[in-house]
């Protein structure tokens, strides 16, 4: 499989963005994370070419919107991954919680199909594999108690991620 790989800035960081032929994302991850991408990469797809480009300009357009806070420009861009059956749903469950909301665990392991206590488990693992950061908006799934919880790219970028979102209010340093 032949992969495009860009560089793009972001208020959060570079970000490595991987497109296909057909200029759909396969990745999306922050360049301090590389070794997981390649990983992620060899894991889902095998064998993979991999150089380096340009991306479409649609997508970097989309991405340059929605940090300049168009919020929802991210909803039309295609993507492809090659997860397990449950990690696809899982993913296309994540691509339904609108901007600004956040979903639960146990909300997208029952949007799997799980009904018994363990979806918030199952859910976990599935989003946690999430290859494609921000599109594939993982940072809006939070515990039941409205924890944050793990974020693959950093709870700091989860936090700032929701803030952006309007889905969380802006932490406040306490004086004391």
């Amino acid at each position: 499989m032949k992969l495009t790989l860009t560089e793009l800035p972001s208020p959060q960081g570079t970000l490595l963005l991987v497109t296909d032929d057909e200029q759909r994302v396969r990745a999306l991850d922050f360049a301090e994370r590389r070794s997981r991408l390649h990983k992620n990469l060899q894991e889902h797809y095998g064998a993979y070419e991999l150089t380096e480009g340009e991306a479409p300009a649609a997508i970097v357009h989309a991405l340059e919107r929605y940090f300049a806070g168009d919020l929802t420009a991210l909803d039309a861009i295609e993507v492809a991954t090659a997860g397990t059956p449950a990690q696809e749903l899982a993913w296309a469950a994540l691509r339904r919680i609108p901007v600004g909301r956040t979903a639960t665990y146990t909300e997208i392991g029952r949007a799997m199909g799980i009904t018994d206590w363990r979806a918030a488990v199952d859910a976990g693992a599935a989003v946690g594999a999430n290859p494609i950061a921000l599109i594939v908006p993982c940072h809006r799934v939070i515990a039941a108690n409205g924890d944050l919880k793990g974020y693959a790219w950093g709870l700091h970028r989860k936090r700032w991620l929701l803030e952006h979102e309007k889905a969380l209010q802006p932490q406040t340093e306490s004086l004391f």
